[in-house]
């Protein structure tokens, strides 16, 4: 049957239906849009939070000399400035993400009408330009939805937000607020992290390569990660290039010149942990929120937050001398523990320790851990005595084994500990900080944060007082027992060993560390005097007021000792050790800056004397093997330390220009060396001071001055050339001119 062609009537009667439909659909998109923009369909961002995009901010922590240190992090991002930013990298982003970005308004219409065409043939197309990426990175918590409908709706609040982020910010400022939050992989987020986690450099230094590697990376975070899939990340990098090649924005004989160059990383993995002076790091962290707290530095009346907040924090650590400080820790520690091992063999260090490895199983992560989960006690000991894979620390490495949790407990017991830290003694300025041997394993600062007994490193405290009190170092005393009356208890007598036999006088004394000569002063001078000094000097841990504080029965920590024998090298002047320079936030704007903080503690004279009797245990006593056996020869002065059962090894060294403290031992004093020997300071903490300062001298651009302590200008009153010295003398050995005295 034949059908009867339309009346001009029937023509109209459906041109004004398809008008009111097309008008009736388009008003609907309209209103659809404006109520998005209403927030109707979810919460859009107003216009103060388009000016102030959320962005978690990775917290830098640099050196003084500019390096950074690392980060603190909920996402490790760090923003940069365009300028900042190498052109290959915008280059490689737009050719490959959005080749009309410099010319469209935010939507790219064409693009987004080609994905229905592509969708008909069965493929994939993404129709999202950086801006639109941007307003998804930035006010989006939960990212792309999943769901079909709702993903649909996000792609017009997509739209929305893209439409103000171009009215608002120039293209530049849009393409480096994309690459200040994408995400990389490997806890890298912006291109200022990805830079330094995949190829170890900063933005602006990124070559082709590089750049394009980076950009794939926004293909598939997993996919085309370069460490977890490396041969399709690099088939991707020179499909990016390829493209480039194609928008007019990399030629072609450049492409075949790097196309067929490997990956080339230098990854370093972003974590808290990894990097240097981790310890550092994590007592300055607690130190800045404390700052901030008290001094009610906030940000519009908000906690500032250290991991989301971008704040640039500038420390006083030297990045060279820190590595420096790691690098001879890490060498000697090796040694050290196989002496100690060798020191056990054949005997059970775990006879009579019952209290103390139970002590180690209820401190362990793992207890706590079981505890939480409800377990009795007799169901946490089984589980300590059942074989588990465990990652045991080693100075080899990390090792996977299977291993009673019990035997781990036993196996950290005799594994030795160790801290230091070196401090610029004029200024105050912290320069190297090593609070511990690992941080993944052991979270504990032994600079600050601990304290263990002294020993002998404080019997210079005693020295002092003496000196002040008109005695002078050529002194000659007889070297034999001294009981010392204490009111309210026994009466004590020190225990010597090495003792020097017959007279001799303070500075040998003070070289040799004889206990009994450092008895003798303390009677001298009253324990109350030595406390007293003690606390002058910056000691903050409890001194007792009692005679055996002259043989370092105390605690205290490397930190404080540090400070303490700065006064020594600084002229009598304490000054409060400091690692924090300033303070700022994102913008540059700064919150805090320290204010140095120096108290004159000691008249200078005697500052200078002490300095000559410290430089005596270097050049002839208990720390000479610094010079004959090491080799640094600079004018060092120093103290050894060697507690009870040779449970700690302290040395304690100054300098005109740095003044170190090292300490060695077992985490439980009950473990500790079989023989002074290898217990001594002087074989446990001294190697890993000199293993420093050797590295420390041979960098002449730390410019550490190899020259002696000054004399005050107004000269010195006290007496301390011996031959000089009026006392009756009984004759002069050749280890006496030797060392001077």
């Amino acid at each position: 049957m034949r059908k009867q062609p339309l009346s001009p009537e029937d023509i109209k009667k459906y041109n004004r239906r398809l008008w009111k439909l097309l008008i009736g659909g388009l008003l609907f998109f309209a209103l659809f849009i404006v109520l998005i923009g209403f927030g109707l369909f979810g919460e859009i961002p107003s216009f103060r939070a388009i000016e102030h995009p959320k962005s978690n901010e990775a917290t830098e922590i640099f050196s003084e000399d500019g390096k950074v240190l690392g980060t603190y992090f909920v996402k490790n991002r760090s923003n940069v400035n365009y300028s900042q930013i190498s052109p290959n990298v915008i280059n490689a982003l737009i050719a490959t993400e959005d080749v009309r970005f410099l010319s469209h308004s935010g939507i790219d219409f064409k693009r987004t009408f080609t994905i229905f065409a592509y969708i008909l043939i069965g493929k994939k197309q993404g129709g999202s330009t950086i801006t639109q990426q941007l307003a998804l990175n930035l006010f989006s918590d939960e990212g792309r939805q999943k769901n079909y409908l709702k993903r649909v709706i996000q792609k017009f609040q997509e739209w929305v937000i893209a439409v103000k982020l171009e009215r608002n910010y120039t293209k530049e400022e849009i393409i480096t607020m994309y690459l200040n939050t994408v995400d990389f992989g490997n806890q890298a987020y912006g291109i200022k992290s990805a830079a330094r986690v995949y190829f170890n450099t900063t933005p602006d230094k990124l070559t082709v390569p590089q750049a394009a590697v980076l950009v794939a990376i926004q293909k598939g975070v997993t996919r085309y990660s370069p460490t977890r899939n490396p041969v399709r990340a690099l088939a991707r990098r020179n499909t990016v290039m390829a493209l480039m090649v194609k928008a007019d924005l990399l030629t072609q004989a450049d492409f075949d010149a790097v196309k067929d160059r490997p990956l080339d990383l230098h990854f370093n993995a972003a974590t808290t942990n990894e990097g240097i002076a981790p310890y550092f790091r994590s007592v300055l962290k607690s130190e800045v929120k404390k700052i901030l707290e008290e001094r009610s530095i906030t940000k519009n009346g908000v906690p500032y937050d250290l991991d989301r907040d971008g704040l640039k924090i500038t420390t006083t650590i030297n990045y060279d001398m820190q590595v420096y400080a790691e690098e001879a820790q890490k060498e000697y520690m090796k040694i050290l523990q196989a002496q100690f091992a060798r020191s056990w063999k054949g005997r059970n260090p775990f006879k009579g320790m019952e209290l103390q490895i139970e002590q180690g199983i209820k401190r362990s992560d793992r207890y706590k851990a079981l505890k939480l989960e409800g377990k009795s006690e007799e169901e946490i000991k089984e589980d300590f005595n059942t074989k588990s894979m465990l990652s045991i620390f080693t100075w080899k490495g990390n090792i996977d084994t299977l291993m009673k949790p019990i035997d781990s407990v036993k196996y950290y017991k005799l594994l030795l500990r160790n801290a230091m830290m070196a401090m610029d003694p004029k200024t105050g300025y912290i320069k190297a900080w090593v609070g511990g041997i690992n941080f993944e394993h052991f979270k504990y600062d032994q600079v600050k944060m601990g304290t263990r007994q002294v020993g002998s490193t404080a019997k210079p405290f005693t020295y002092t007082v003496a000196v002040e009190n008109g005695i002078s170092p050529c002194l000659t005393v007889p070297n034999v027992p001294v009981t010392i009356s204490n009111p309210g208890s026994e009466d004590w007598t020190p225990r010597s060993s090495g003792t020097l036999p017959g007279s001799i006088t303070l500075q040998k004394a003070l070289a040799y560390s004889q206990n009994y000569i450092a008895a003798y002063l303390m009677q001298q001078v009253g324990a109350p005097a030595v406390a007293k000094q003690i606390v002058k000097m910056g000691i903050t841990s409890d001194v007792p007021v009692v005679p055996s504080i002259c043989l370092g029965s105390f605690d205290a920590s490397i930190y404080d000792m540090v400070g303490a024998y700065g006064v020594f090298a600084n002229r009598g002047a304490w000054t409060q050790p400091t690692y924090i320079l300033k303070i700022e936030d994102k913008n540059g704007v700064v919150l805090y800056d320290s204010k140095p903080v120096i108290k004159v503690v000691m008249n200078e004279e005697v500052a200078y004397v002490m300095t000559r009797m410290l430089k005596g245990v270097i050049t002839g006593g208990t720390g000479s093997r610094l010079s004959y056996k090491y080799g640094v020869n600079a004018p060092t002065g120093g103290k050894t330390g060697t507690t009870q059962n040779n449970s700690d090894g302290w040395f304690m060294a100054i300098t005109p220009d740095l003044v170190a403290g090292v300490w060695t031992g077992c985490e439980d004093r009950a473990f500790h060396f079989t023989s002074t020997r290898d217990g001594e300071g002087a074989n446990s903490a001294l190697p890993i001071y000199a293993g420093f300062m050797k590295r420390v001298y041979a960098n002449p651009s730390l410019k550490i001055s190899k020259a002696d302590f000054e004399p005050p200008k107004s000269g010195v009153s006290i007496v301390y050339d011996c031959n000089q010295y009026l006392q009756p003398e009984q004759g002069t050995t050749e280890l006496d001119k030797k060392l001077g005295f």
